[in-house]
């Protein structure tokens, strides 16, 4: 950020002692006392500025000093470059106990705006803001005399109504307002003229000053604005623009107070702003209150910025102003139809015409927010039909400038802002979802926290699963974008862009090619195809696996599982039966289908795990509707290795709900066969091998196991020898050396006992039964809740009831 001097020259000011600042400030204090403050003083200034504002602590300057500080400031014989650098070191200094300054008696505009500054650095200590501002008010009130200037103190005036609008009165506002509509509407439309130099090739005549010009260099005939260009600028000119950059802060604040519309008891919207606009448009602005007449003057001004941003610039920066100004203009049009709605009607055609004129132009993309935001506050009042405008900004935009970091923040904060609206308003903001996470897969970091915040307007019943795809695939989509904005610059061979057979050797090959072409198409998709299957993305998937270490596909995956985690707690509100069978079919198909990033897919399966005991919970039917989905996921031995967290939530889940408490339609049969299942599963990886071809499974994995076979059995009492038998096996398998070389010992022995503890468990079969397969009535009491919360609490009861201590009573 800075140069090596700078740098430099910062670390030896932050490593100043106290000491030695003391030093230092003894001698600035006696160059200000001197006779006269040249150049010596100026830089001495200058460094103790840095070395007061070069540390995050305040430093403490002697009393004393602080006050010669104050007397240097306000001394009518000082240099304005002393002046200003004393205000920076007091202002660095706040708050000070040592402050005697007051504005009060200041007439000099440039003193009295660096006094207020410091006073306003103070807080509000003693009012000092509320001071401040009504002496503002009071100088801007008179006539300023020659060579005094009231540009000064609006950057004043604008940080008083930031930090404390309160603090002027209705009385004071009406009087800003009245100057404000002055210096926006009238100002000087001739040049200023140039100081002279005084040197000795210094032309005596003054010039005469010519007219200023527009953007493309033509002579202005209309009245001058913020974009109006002249070499040299006049005071009034000045005042024009310092006011139009406070403009929309003043409208927010003191804009709509009091407001009231002509006739508003009796008559209809419409009937009220069409009065309004023939009473305006009939009588002379001069005779209107002053917030009235400010916001006519300002809407002229915004109007008359719309038409100059229409002109060619001369200059790259001329055209960046444009683009500015354009922006502001529609943002303060859509604040004054908000506090008068009589200007609505004089808006709607004229921003329709220039949204047709901009839209095309990627440059302005910017500018089509606030129409946007416009057009949704008021098209209703206005019957206009908007949808033309929100589709080409949800379509176009996102899918062609995704990689523009600032555009995306400001997107993805209106829609976050007129999420509610655009729910309640229109279609095309849910619809066009896959175009929005684009901005999120490009720019993951940064709008986060902002998605967070969307994410639940998008979700609805028709959308869930397709935004359910699209998370998994969000570093896929990452991919696929980083190939896109180089797909341009590809020179692809003429045999592999048209011949099928011939396989992609690049991504940037694949992305045009006939195989992979509407894989691509359908990842970079600009709206909801819920009709279209996403398990053709697979080839896709495996293509891109190459920039899977792309850091910022790496950074798109770590966010993944945030979002994941708040997907399924929104459409936990709303989601019925069997849009929780699908989610739950999804997530076991899913789980073979992740984009291959190592540690995505451990956060995914974490989080895909917890969530499907929450699905269960919701919806318990689930396991008997889908036991054929659920008995060939949890019959795959390979998923005990590959995807451990999400088996071993299956197995419990079986364990848990496979039960007649739970539904009705639950059977013997239905029990067995689970039983079979996970039976043989727990065989599979419990079965003794030879010592180099052990495999090592999850202990955790083994003891749901256990637990769930132990469960399944107390609800299908026949089958509790088979588990009896399977359990007690379980002491030869932890002590055989070819399991104690692959398992540590802890798990070893928390198997082992585990195992003992069902064991004990079964031999009281009406008791297992009860703790396993509660009644309906008492499912939910709280002893259950533990029970089924913390299966080794009511396995230590049973224990302790069949080898009973001294001491304990069951009851």
């Amino acid at each position: 950020m800075f140069t090596a001097a700078a740098e430099s020259f910062l670390k030896q000011a932050r490593e100043i002692q106290e000491e030695e600042l003391r030093r230092f400030a003894s001698r600035v204090a006696a160059l200000l006392q001197g006779p006269e403050l040249g150049p010596e003083a100026v830089d001495c200034l200058q460094r103790l500025h840095l070395a007061v504002a070069a540390t995050k602590y305040p430093r403490k300057l002697d009393g004393k000093f602080v006050e010669l500080l104050q007397t240097v400031l306000c001394s009518s014989k000082c240099p304005e470059q002393i002046q200003v650098l004393c205000a920076a070191i007091l202002r660095e200094m706040s708050p000070c106990n040592d402050l005697i300054l007051s504005c009060d008696e200041i007439q000099d505009t440039k003193l009295l705006s660096l006094v207020s500054s410091v006073l306003l650095a103070q807080g509000n200590k003693k009012a000092e803001v509320s001071a401040v501002g009504q002496r503002i008010v009071k100088v801007l009130e008179r006539r300023l005399p020659e060579g005094q200037s009231a540009r000064y103190l609006l950057p004043v005036l604008s940080n008083i109504i930031s930090v404390s609008p309160e603090s002027l009165t209705e009385e004071q506002t009406n009087v800003v307002s009245k100057k404000m509509a002055d210096w926006l509407r009238y100002a000087s439309i001739q040049q200023g003229v140039s100081q002279p130099s005084g040197g000795f090739f210094s032309n005596p005549r003054t010039r005469q000053p010519g007219p200023v010009t527009e953007v493309d260099g033509a002579i202005a005939t209309d009245f001058f604005t913020v974009l109006s260009v002249g070499q040299y600028y006049t005071q009034d000119q000045w005042l024009n623009v310092q006011a139009f950059s406070m403009l929309r802060n003043w409208l927010l604040c003191y804009g709509g107070k009091g407001l009231k519309t002509p006739n508003s008891d009796d008559k209809s919207g419409m009937d009220r702003s069409v009065m309004s606009m023939v009473s305006t448009t009939s009588t002379s602005s001069r005779l209107l209150p002053p917030k009235e007449r400010l916001r006519e003057k300002a809407f002229e001004y915004c109007q008359r910025l719309i038409e100059q941003s229409n002109r060619r610039p001369l200059k790259k920066d001329d055209g960046d102003l444009q683009k500015a100004c354009l922006i502001e203009a529609v943002t303060i049009m859509d604040i004054i139809c908000k506090q008068d709605s009589s200007y609505v009607y004089r808006a709607v055609s004229f921003l329709k015409i220039l949204h047709s004129r901009i839209c095309g132009d990627a440059t302005y993309a910017r500018a089509l927010l606030p129409i946007a935001q416009f057009f949704l506050n008021h098209s209703k009042m206005a019957a206009v039909d908007s949808d033309a405008i929100y589709k080409h900004l949800f379509t176009d935009i996102p899918a062609q400038l995704f990689h523009n970091p600032s555009l995306a923040f400001e997107f993805v904060q209106f829609c976050k802002d007129n999420s509610q609206l655009f729910t309640e308003t229109s279609s095309i903001f849910r619809q066009s979802f896959p175009n929005l996470f684009k901005f999120l897969a490009w720019n993951s970091p940064p709008l986060i926290s902002e998605f967070v915040d969307l994410l639940p307007f998008l979700l609805d019943a028709g959308t869930a699963i397709e935004i359910f795809h699209l998370l998994l695939d969000l570093p896929c989509l990452t991919a696929a974008l980083d190939i896109q904005l180089r797909s341009p610059a590809l020179l692809t061979s003429e045999r592999a862009a048209s011949d099928p057979a011939v396989k992609p050797a690049t991504c940037l090959e694949a992305f045009r090619h006939p195989l992979y072409k509407s894989m691509f198409q359908y990842l970079l998709r600009t709206k909801s195809a819920p009709e279209d299957a996403p398990e053709r993305l697979t080839p896709l998937r495996q293509l891109l696996g190459s920039l899977a270490s792309s850091p910022r596909v790496v950074q798109c995956a770590e966010t993944v599982p945030v979002l994941l985690e708040l997907f399924f707690r929104v459409v936990a509100e709303f989601a019925d039966g069997p849009l929780i069978n699908q989610l739950v079919v999804l997530l076991l198909q899913r789980s073979d289908q992740l984009y291959e990033i190592p540690a995505f897919k451990d956060d995914v399966y974490r989080v895909l795990s917890s969530q499907l005991v929450m699905l269960c919970k919701l919806h318990p039917a689930l396991i008997v509707e889908l036991s054929t989905e659920i008995l060939e996921f949890s019959g795959t031995v390979s998923n005990i290795q590959n995807k451990e967290a999400i088996f071993t939530h299956v197995v419990w889940a079986i364990g848990e709900y496979m039960s007649v408490s739970y539904d009705k339609r639950c059977t013997v049969e239905q029990i067995n066969r689970f039983f079979e299942t996970l039976e043989a599963m727990l065989f599979e990886i419990t079965q003794l091998r030879p010592l180099a071809s052990t495999p090592s499974y999850a202990p955790r994995a083994i003891s749901v196991l256990m637990a769930t076979l132990t469960k399944l059995a107390a609800r299908s009492q026949d089958l509790i020898p088979r588990v009896s038998m399977f359990l007690s096996k379980m002491r030869t398998f932890v002590q055989n050396p070819a399991v104690t070389s692959v398992y540590c010992e802890e798990d070893l022995e928390e198997i082992l006992i585990r195992a003992t503890e069902l064991m004990n468990l079964l031999k009281m079969p009406s008791v297992a039964q009860f703790v396993f397969t509660p009644p309906v009535d008492v499912a939910s009491t709280r002893f259950q809740r533990e029970v089924n919360d913390s299966l080794p609490f009511a396995l230590r009861i049973v224990t302790r009831l069949l080898e009973p201590t001294p001491g304990f009573m069951p009851g």
